[in-house]
This record gives structure tokens, sequence and C-alpha cells, in this order.
């Protein structure tokens, strides 16, 4: 049996279905579930990371963990480093229920010395697994994309319902955009090795953000109109449609680690779905409704 930290979640699911496939047995520790993603096969646990002998129970029996528990931005009283404590109880209690092996997602360019909160944090908990003792695999995936991702869905919906969208400066920042199935794939064949290992999760497209931002306009047949501005001023035309969409569209860590091509990877691609042939075939229901 393995486990993985939220099966509902967006890369966790991805990774559940695959270990049903392969006829393994998948224990869910989630602070929410969604009972209708899987009928049979996974056995649903609370996470509450204030209840250590709670948790350290749930790990127990457990070959693999499959860690995907992160934020994506300081909310409700939760902070970076309340998540990167977190990580280290969730680990810590995988050591103690002797879990035979870790697989931790992290993010590309994740690093200690980072001008990203998000980012140093993501080397933090990196940092955790390491030295927890316990054989792992830190996969570092790029910038992810699939039918239930938020980013590139509400691009394609600003897109559909904008006359105008904003390029935040020139627009030829880089991304190496990686397909969700493939982020899960990387993430189970490196649980079948028994040494450590630290690797990227990257696509084998390189696209500046305008020339992502043009596939998905052209895909949905967009007549939205592009236009360059000041980072400030892209800022500002997000959080102004806050309020609309109830909702933060972007951070401004967000965009400017875009800029920055935190997003981007120089290792071979370990993914193979190319990010415009799934375009051309999720076109017409991408984008049709705001994903929160």
């Amino acid at each position: 049996m393995d486990a993985v930290t939220g099966a509902s979640s967006y890369t966790g699911r991805y990774i559940a279905r695959e270990l049903l496939a392969l006829g393994r047995s998948v224990r869910s520790l989630a602070r929410y579930h969604d009972a209708r993603l899987f009928t049979e096969g996974v056995e649903w646990r609370e996470l509450r990371f204030s209840r250590r002998s709670e948790l350290v129970e749930s790990l127990k029996g457990i070959d693999t963990l499959y860690n995907t528990y992160w934020i994506r931005f300081p909310r409700d009283g939760q902070e970076f480093d309340h998540a990167v404590n977190s990580t280290a109880t969730l680990i810590q209690a995988a050591r103690e229920a002797k879990v035979q092996r870790v697989v931790h997602i992290s993010v590309s360019n994740a690093d200690a010395s980072s001008p990203f909160p998000y980012f140093r944090g993501k080397a933090a908990t990196e940092e955790i697994v390491r030295q927890s003792g316990i054989v792992y695999a830190i996969i570092r995936p790029t910038l992810v994309f699939g039918v239930e991702d938020i980013l590139i869905h509400n691009m394609a919906w600003l897109l559909r319902h904008a006359p105008l969208y904003p390029i935040p400066g020139d627009g030829q920042y880089r991304t190496r955009p990686v397909y969700v199935g493939d982020v899960a794939r990387i993430a189970i064949d490196a649980a079948a090795g028994t040494s450590n290992l630290v690797t990227d999760a990257a696509g084998p497209d390189v696209l500046t953000y305008e020339e992502l931002v043009r596939a998905i306009r052209s895909a949905v047949r967009s007549r939205s109109w592009l236009l360059h501005v000041p980072p400030p001023v892209a800022l500002a035309a997000a959080w102004g449609m806050n309020p609309l969409v109830r909702d933060v569209i972007v951070t401004s860590e967000e965009l400017h680690g875009l800029m920055h091509e935190v997003v981007m990877s120089h290792e071979p691609p370990k993914g193979t779905t190319r990010f415009r042939e799934w375009l051309s075939q999720h076109a017409d229901g991408l984008g049709r409704t705001y994903a929160s």
C-alpha cells in the first residue's frame, strides 16, 4: 500500500489514479476528500498535523509516501513557515511509522537563497526530506498543466471573456510546461529506485510566456487583444478582478517568479506530452468557467 497526501488534490489525484492502474492500494491523507473521484481502491484518512500519533498510525504499513502537500500563498493564518513545519511533522511521522520511501513533490528551482518565499519554503522542505534518513526522491515540476489546472484554465477564461489580455513586460521569459499525468508517472517511476534522487519534471517544449498565451488564444479562438504592459499594471488589473471572481488571480510573487523563469528547467525533459497537442485536444472545454 502507498500513501498520497491529498488524493483529491490536483497532482495527488493523478498519482493515485496511476498507482491504482498499477494494482497498488492507496491511502489518502487529506484535510478533505471527494468520494466521487474514487469509488474503490482508496482508503481515506484525515490529515491532521496537530495529532502526531494519528498521523503515525495512518502511515503504518505504507511502502511509499507521495507527498504533494503545500500552500499556494499565505492565507487564513497559514504562512509558508507553517507549511514547512507541517511537512517536517509529516516526514518525522513517516520515519516513525517505518515508511520505506518518500517521493516529495517540490518545484523547479527551489532554492534556500531564492528571493521568493514560496521557493525558499520548498527548498526547506527538500532539506527536511534529505535529512529524514528515509530513502527519497524529490521531484521538481515546472509549469504543470492539465484539465483541472487553475493557471492555464484561467488564462483561457480571461482570453475568452476579456477584450484585452495584458502581458507583463516583454513576454519573452521562458516556461517549460509539463503535463500533470507525466508528473505522476515520473514520481511513480522514481519510487522504483533504491537510491536517493533529485530530478526536474519538465515537458518537451520551451515556450516564452507570450508564446504560451498566443497558443492558448489560438486554441480557444479568442479575439482578445494582447497588450504589453509594465508588471505593476498587469498586477493591478488582476487585483481589480479579484473581487469579481472572489479569488486571488495571481500574486506578486507568482508574477515576478514567472518573469524570473522559475518554471524553467535546463534538464533533459522527462515529460513527453506536448503542450500544443494537448491544447488542441482540450480547447473546447478550456476556460469555459473560472476555476478557483
